[in-house]
């Protein structure tokens, strides 16, 4: 009886769980989305009794079916989407740190059977068809917030390392500018030969050497005194006859990238050079190269002859002076970056040059020495001597500059608007013409009233400019050909009586102005005359 009586109780307590079982499996069922958080009231006390010990999956935000937790994040999560997970990356979703199935620790829980899928006719088919869908979406929502998140720090890493690099840039370059300001100054204050190179010289900073002041004093009386009676040689070539020059010769020569040429005093020979740093030595009478100057100090910027003596100006700051038979006799450094323009003094043992440490320098020549060095505030791109040898004219970036070259002392500032490309010093000891940096006119300022007196609008853009020793014809050349500006003193006027195509970087008259030697930046050497016929 007692036996009976226990059977029959065990009997319905497994019907009464088996009942509550099946009731909370077809609410979880009919129910998939329904969220029970802890501030939401729930009618059925196995909801709200669950809901305060449930915990989400950290992939999906769902509860668990079969929770498992990583062992390297501790993050719970639901076991078929971490092992899904698993299998495409191989990493813990939460620390990115590798991660398999192993890891895993299973989360024991009591089961509840559920029931098998119905078909996809059924509501709960397509309830529990949408439930996989869900959980696609949630795997890759999570993916790509973690690639977000991922690409916004390396994006923030980027940038900070961006500003990083643009700050040292800014902060080096300021740097190495003052680093290169300070050497120039310190070049000029102390006068340390440990700046310098073994062929580099020192400069004498108290001013011209008495002896050197005597020779200009000398010349600038003797050339101004001859100057007030000196009447246009006898022979020399007048306007109709420059108007009938045409191309006599050309030449090409082997130094491509030519900037500058100029004549010796006998007007035979022909100095050029090129951008290989070699320049030669060409002879009129024998229509070809005499002799070629070979140096490897940079590009040539600059030649010119002092006496028989042949001058180069390198952009390496190397001044090198030759005999005509092409020995390198001496080589000079005083500038503490490269040169840019010569200036030959009346005398023939003076010379000056121009350079990129926005100073210029006068030479002994026959001491074969720097006597001076004068820093100005900008950068200087040409000079010229005045015909009495005692001013010295600097062309810079806005401005002409005449110096008093036995004092330093500038006398007189020409404001230009632009920079200077070249300059030249009339024989009649008062004008100055200037060439500016791609513009199409020539200004003429007159020492004597500080002003400008004229400009004349050539037509084209006008790289260098010449005077000839009388002052009447101004030789202009560039790039669209060569003209030739004729000044009347009787008339007061000015002419044209050449134009030609011929292009040209740099001219030089010859002997009574009766030819015109001009070289383009191509190396072609053109000489320029009266034609046999004429």
């Amino acid at each position: 009886m007692i036996a009976k009586l226990t059977s029959q109780n065990n009997h319905a307590k497994s019907s009464a769980i088996a009942k509550t079982s099946s009731l909370y499996e077809a609410e979880k069922i009919n129910k998939p989305l329904v969220h029970t958080h802890k501030h939401e009231s729930s009618s059925h006390p196995l909801e709200s009794n669950t809901a305060q010990n449930i915990m989400f999956c950290a992939i999906s935000g769902e509860a668990p079916t079969v929770p498992v937790v990583s062992s390297k994040s501790g993050s719970l999560f639901e076991k078929r989407l971490i092992e899904a997970y698993i299998d495409e990356h191989g990493t813990d979703p939460v620390s990115g740190e590798d991660l398999n199935t192993a890891d895993l620790i299973e989360v024991k829980s009591s089961k509840i059977v559920r029931p098998r899928p119905p078909t996809l006719t059924s509501i709960p088919a397509l309830l529990t068809s949408f439930q996989d869908e869900w959980d696609s979406i949630m795997l890759e929502t999570h993916k790509l917030r973690s690639q977000l998140v991922q690409t916004r720090q390396e994006l923030s890493t980027a940038l900070y390392q961006n500003d990083a690099a643009t700050r040292v840039i800014a902060r080096v370059t300021k740097e190495r500018d003052e680093a290169r300001e300070a050497l120039a100054q310190l070049s000029v204050v102390t006068g340390s030969r440990s700046s310098r190179g073994p062929d580099e010289m020192e400069v004498d900073k108290d001013g011209l050497p008495s002896y050197v002041r005597d020779r200009i004093d000398e010349t600038m009386k003797q050339l101004s005194a001859s100057r007030r009676k000196r009447a246009i040689p006898q022979g020399w070539t007048d306007a109709e006859s420059v108007s009938t020059f045409q191309t006599l010769r050309t030449l090409e020569t082997p130094f491509s990238g030519a900037s500058s040429l100029d004549l010796d005093a006998t007007g035979e020979l022909t100095l050029v050079g090129g951008a290989n740093g070699s320049s030669g030595i060409y002879s009129l009478a024998q229509e070809d190269l005499a002799t070629i100057l070979n140096a490897s100090d940079g590009a040539i910027v600059d030649v010119a002859w002092a006496g028989r003596n042949a001058i180069t100006a390198s952009a390496g700051g190397v001044l090198r002076v030759w005999d005509q038979q092409g020995s390198d006799s001496t080589t000079i450094k005083a500038h503490s970056g490269g040169l840019k323009a010569l200036a030959t003094h009346p005398r023939d043992d003076l010379l000056a040059s121009v350079g990129e440490d926005k100073s210029w320098v006068v030479y002994d020549l026959e001491a074969s020495k720097p006597v001076i060095q004068a820093y100005g505030e900008d950068e200087i791109s040409t000079a010229d001597f005045h015909p009495d040898g005692h001013l010295f004219a600097t062309g810079t970036g806005s401005s002409a500059l005449i110096y008093d070259i036995r004092t330093t002392v500038i006398g007189a500032d020409f404001k230009l608007g632009g920079t200077v490309s070249s300059m030249s010093f009339s024989e009649n000891g008062f004008w100055l013409a200037i060439a500016l940096k791609g513009k199409t006119d020539v200004q003429i300022w007159d020492l004597r009233k500080i002003t400008q007196t004229k400009a004349l609008d050539i037509g084209s853009r006008v790289d260098t400019v010449k005077w000839d020793y009388t002052g009447q014809y101004l030789a202009t050349g560039g790039q669209a050909g060569i003209s030739v500006q004729a000044y009347s003193k009787s008339t007061k006027s000015w002419s044209e009586p050449l134009r030609t195509a011929v292009s040209a970087v740099s001219t030089a008259w010859g002997n009574n102005a009766a030819s015109l030697v001009a070289v383009d930046s191509q190396g072609v050497l053109t000489w320029l005359g009266i034609g046999e016929e004429s």
